[in-house]
């Protein structure tokens, strides 16, 4: 299912003429926004769940994803060069899974990895900086997936993804409850609480509805997304 060739020319495109600086600069933000709460709270104060739960579950994690979940395969349809890829005997379905697991995996590395630094910068926070770690590497696997979805779909992808993150996510599903259990980020938050319960990272569902609503989402995604390109003809456009 995996396929390392495709693997390695879509990770070439994704971090070249470097665009890695750029996947880093919200992880940076990240980091240096810990470092400066951490010199203005005075010593026993707790802030690190709140302030790494909101900003890395609500912009870090989901727009980094957005970005490589929407590029590895959307930015190829759109351009024409999917053409050369679908022509292969390479099976879609395998397209589908090794470009969702390169935008994981980057998604881990610029979003999961700068969250557990700055849990480990922040004060007394080694536990919460490894649940919240945890909770980013189930979120990045998510994420991608539906952001694949997303870019095979319709070639508005960042803007629907935007609109997801930001509306959805970032209003309805803090103040609607029923909205959490659509919410990728909940998801990711109650995996997170569950290793380490704390009221201040606002996780919405818990443990066992987090794993069972992330895996239909993930498998979901990657199901639909094969079938879409499946039907997509050597001209790139759907059958």
């Amino acid at each position: 299912m995996f396929n390392p060739t495709v693997a390695s020319l879509t990770v070439r495109a994704t971090l070249g003429r470097r665009r890695a600086f750029l996947f880093a600069i919200p992880a940076v933000v990240l980091i240096a926004l810990t470092l400066a709460v951490r010199a203005t709270h005075p010593a026993g104060t707790t802030w690190a769940a709140q302030v790494l739960g909101d900003f890395g579950f609500s912009v870090l994690l989901p727009l980094t994803a957005l970005i490589l979940g929407t590029g590895v395969l959307g930015a190829e349809i759109d351009d024409g060069s999917a053409i050369h890829l679908l022509a292969t005997p390479v099976s879609r379905s395998s397209i589908v899974v090794t470009k969702a697991a390169v935008a994981a995996v980057l998604t881990m590395l610029f979003a999961a990895v700068p969250e557990l630094i700055a849990g480990l910068l922040a004060p007394d926070s080694g536990k919460l900086a490894v649940a919240l770690f945890i909770g980013a590497l189930a979120g990045s696997v998510i994420y991608t997936a539906a952001f694949v979805l997303a870019s095979v779909v319709t070639t508005r992808a960042i803007a629907v993804g935007l609109l997801y993150v930001l509306i959805w996510e970032g209003l309805l599903g803090n103040f609607v409850g029923g909205a959490r259990i659509l919410s990728i980020a909940h998801y990711s938050l109650g995996i997170a609480n569950a290793i380490y319960p704390d009221k201040d990272l606002n996780a919405g569902l818990g443990l066992s509805t987090s794993l069972v609503l992330g895996a239909v989402v993930t498998v979901g995604a990657l199901v639909l997304a094969s079938r879409r390109l499946s039907s997509f003809a050597i001209t790139g456009e759907p059958a």
